[in-house]
């Protein structure tokens, strides 16, 4: 049984890395040798990534990018916080139901959304702006973060929101004072999603902007594959570079995404 494990997780690992591993490679491959199958380069170059640096809007996207992402994290953190405190450690009427609503937002398909967010966007004049696109990042991320919040609001004993209210602590210094620095894990894995997730974004960020100063890298990556013929060394290189920003922000704060995500799910 255990080498029947052993076999299964390589070829689970092999699947899931194998596709990275052909991506990086190929983006090193000299331009005549890019299509052939060969599993390592016969020789390297970097043509590639100077050419997606400075013949494309590569850098202009990957502004865009991080101004939405972290805008995304901000905003997200800022209003789940106290909407988690709220649902799960306040009682007022009506706690359940807005317990149950907040992910109601995932019932309606992507889809059947882009024609009234649209129009909503361009009544009040954000279309065409990085600020449309942050607004529906924080749309989609916050009702899930703030449901991921439920296990580590709960992990902390109302006994001490009790305690604090009998010194004289008030709401506010509870929440920042006592609960926040018990629930760091919690927040560092809802701003990581909220990070990942506008990162990736692409139907939105596809219809809400236009203007080419303003698109993302999921956007700039699809325009430079090229319309009619796909542009495989800038396509790859870009891959790559769109992928650094994402594992460099991982490294240092994953282990917390991990951490959170154990403890979110089992207390």
């Amino acid at each position: 049984m255990k080498i029947i494990k052993w076999i299964f997780g390589i070829l689970l690992v092999f699947l899931i890395a194998f596709p990275f591993y052909w991506v990086i490679i190929s983006s090193f491959k000299l331009p005549d040798q890019i299509l052939q199958p060969d599993l390592w380069p016969k020789g390297w170059t970097l043509q590639h990534y100077k050419e997606v640096l400075f013949d494309t809007p590569y850098l202009t996207n990957l502004q865009n990018s991080l101004i939405v992402s972290f805008g995304t994290m901000f905003l997200t953190v800022l209003i789940v916080i106290p909407a988690s405190y709220a649902i799960y450690r306040m009682d007022f009427k009506g706690r359940n139901f807005f317990y149950n609503l907040i992910l109601a937002t995932y019932i309606f398909p992507t889809m059947l959304l882009l024609v009234p967010v649209y129009q909503l966007m361009t009544n009040i004049g954000l279309v065409d702006t990085l600020w449309s696109l942050i607004i529906m990042n924080v749309t989609f991320a916050a009702p899930f973060a703030t449901w991921l919040m439920s296990g580590f609001f709960k992990s902390v004993p109302r006994s001490l929101d009790e305690s604090a209210s009998i010194d004289g602590a008030g709401t506010m210094k509870i929440l920042f004072s006592i609960i926040l620095p018990l629930i760091a894990p919690g927040i560092a894995t809802i701003a990581i999603y909220s990070f990942v997730i506008s990162w990736t974004e692409f139907t939105f960020a596809s219809i809400l902007v236009t203007s080419d100063q303003f698109k993302v890298l999921p956007i700039g990556l699809n325009q430079i594959m090229g319309q009619y013929t796909v542009r495989w060394g800038w396509t790859t290189a870009g891959g790559v570079l769109t992928l650094l920003p994402v594992l460099i922000f991982f490294a240092f704060v994953g282990k917390y995404f991990v951490k959170g995500l154990t403890e979110g799910s089992v207390k």
